[in-house]
């Protein structure tokens, strides 16, 4: 795997996203048809664990929680930045999504969950807020943000 090859990987994917509203039915869909039991997670998954041991992801640390941005919006991405946080029993910061936020939950082992949920996906719609929190273990969670829009609260 490299950062080209995963780039490739995710551009095919949010080509499935283009257009939909980021919404509860937007979680039920990718659930449903890309869930923790399908080949698309399984896919994504393992891009992100490869990058991750390569040191091309989750490079940066701060506050217990290793993260990065590995693309900027782009239009071979439909728009949305992508970044991938690995976090354990520990809850980041505050911030807001201003245009909605899509999140892929993988455990590492055991049963982690991002705010509650468990492995799968996330859908945050616009104006939504959180402090993204992983508990019940070690998780990788990448996200989607369109125009890669985020505000960290002061």
């Amino acid at each position: 795997m490299t950062p080209d090859t995963f780039r490739a990987q995710l551009a095919e994917f949010t080509a499935l996203l283009a257009g939909r509203p980021l919404d509860a039915g937007l979680a039920t869909w990718l659930n449903h048809h890309h869930g923790a039991s399908s080949a698309t997670y399984a896919a994504l998954k393992a891009g992100c664990e490869a990058g991750v041991a390569q040191g091309w992801l989750c490079h940066r640390e701060g506050g217990g929680i290793r993260y990065g941005r590995i693309f900027k919006p782009a239009d071979d991405l439909q728009g949305f930045s992508v970044d991938v946080v690995d976090m354990q029993d520990i809850a980041g910061p505050h911030h807001t999504h201003p245009h909605g936020e899509i999140d892929l939950v993988m455990p590492q082992g055991g049963d982690a969950h991002f705010d509650g949920h468990p492995a799968g996906w996330v859908v945050m719609p616009p104006g939504s807020a959180h402090r993204p929190t992983v508990s019940q273990g070690r998780a990788l969670v990448l996200y989607l943000l369109p125009q890669g829009a985020i505000e960290f609260t002061a």
